[in-house]
């Protein structure tokens, strides 16, 4: 039996291109085996997948709200805190009020990109700046994923009064 190849007369420089186009299109049709999942070999984002933060530790995630004076801005119902001298334009939301609102990844994502979500009143509130961002800096280079958990962990264990849950 001769091979389709040797009974198709190609000229020798259509050889590379044609055996290349065959090369990709199964490379292709591996890869669209992988995104459905059809292959055991799948390395792909599982469809239900979340980032889940790991678990903090509220009292260290409450020294760094003091270190990083976050107090300046933001004020916690039923706690106090060391003064700071704040200038025009410190303004933030009250946090104790949003501990049972959201989960650990919510406040996360608020510290290092604080653009993300922004509320409808934010600008009434004075929270967004004249470019429509907010005007919380954001802290990617500044805390590391621990201190993300822990001031994260420090603010869900907040209840709306301010103080600490059970």
């Amino acid at each position: 039996m001769k091979s389709w190849l040797r009974t198709v007369h190609f000229p020798r420089f259509m050889l590379g291109p044609l055996v290349f186009s065959i090369m990709a299109m199964a490379g292709c049709e591996r890869a669209l085996k992988l995104i459905q999942g059809s292959d055991g070999r799948q390395h792909g984002t599982p469809v239900n997948w979340k980032f889940t933060l790991p678990p903090g530790d509220a009292a260290a995630g409450r020294n760094l709200f003091v270190e990083a004076e976050c107090h300046k801005c933001h004020e916690v119902k039923g706690e106090t805190f060391p003064g700071v001298a704040k200038e025009t334009g410190d303004v933030g939301p009250e946090l104790a009020q949003m501990a049972g609102l959201h989960p650990p990844e919510f406040f996360a994502e608020s510290i290092i990109n604080p653009s993300a979500v922004i509320d409808d009143d934010a600008k009434e509130k004075g929270y967004v700046g004249a470019d429509g961002k907010s005007k919380m800096p954001d802290f990617n280079d500044t805390f590391t994923v621990r201190q993300l958990a822990d001031l994260s962990a420090y603010l869900i264990s907040l209840k709306g009064d301010g103080h600490k849950g059970q």
